[in-house]
């Protein structure tokens, strides 16, 4: 039985060096905490366009990836849990085990896995890497977000029970090598766009690659508006 490892909250807050907000930095609560639909009480994210809402309330990431980081890039910072800004952290599953759509009872809580995270450039200034978030794309340890069903109470220590996974094909893994990996496969993506448990904004992504016939412009999410790498390296 996976349980959770830590379950963490922030508040949003100035970040880097131009002072954007962010809630990536985020702590651990040692008291049962509610999760409610639009996430946990306590936390925040910086820029609600990209980050949070319904269908991101909570973040999930597998603890077993430090590991690969801290082989990787022995120099970044932030290379423990809670690094990647995560309000989850667990071992013994990963973006192989979990499906799009799969249903677990954490806690009191109801949540469904909705889709995997896009990692967007404000890691680079978390882990002092330049590339960080090109690189957790590329990899796909990105970890994968949750819509709460019924809201309820979550603590460190909660297990992770599966109630429900109505489409074992489509694990998270899967959807992140059609994205990244083979981004114009036009079965797949029509896959993609018939999954009914899937994001909207995923979808959407699906969608308008068998429209245009084109990728979306990745450069401004990895590495922020100028859309080349900053001088952030540590390696």
């Amino acid at each position: 039985m996976v349980s959770i490892d830590t379950l963490r909250v922030g508040r949003a807050a100035p970040h880097g060096k131009d002072g954007y907000r962010s809630g990536i930095a985020k702590y651990p609560v040692d008291v049962p905490t509610r999760l409610t639909r639009d996430g946990f009480v306590g936390d925040e994210q910086g820029d609600r366009r990209f980050h949070g809402g319904p269908e991101k309330a909570v973040h999930h990431y597998a603890a077993e990836h430090y590991g690969h980081w801290r082989e990787a890039l022995p120099r970044a910072n932030c290379l423990e849990p809670g690094g990647f800004g995560e309000n989850l952290s667990t071992h013994g599953m990963d973006e192989a085990d979990i499906a799009i759509g799969d249903v677990f009872r954490i806690g009191t809580a109801l949540v469904q896995v909705s889709q995997g995270r896009q990692p967007c450039w404000k890691l680079n200034d978390r882990f002092g890497i330049a590339d960080m978030a090109e690189r957790v794309q590329s990899t796909g340890r990105a970890g994968w977000y949750y819509r709460v069903l019924e809201e309820g109470i979550v603590a460190t220590g909660s297990e992770c029970h599966l109630i429900d996974r109505p489409t074992p094909e489509w694990t998270v893994r899967r959807v992140w090598q059609i994205f990244y990996l083979d981004p114009l496969d036009r079965a797949s993506l029509e896959g993609i766009t018939a999954l009914p448990t899937l994001s909207d904004s995923w979808r959407g992504h699906a969608r308008r690659r068998l429209e245009t016939g084109k990728i979306e412009d990745w450069r401004q999410r990895l590495y922020g508006p100028s859309g080349a790498p900053a001088r952030l390296a540590t390696e």
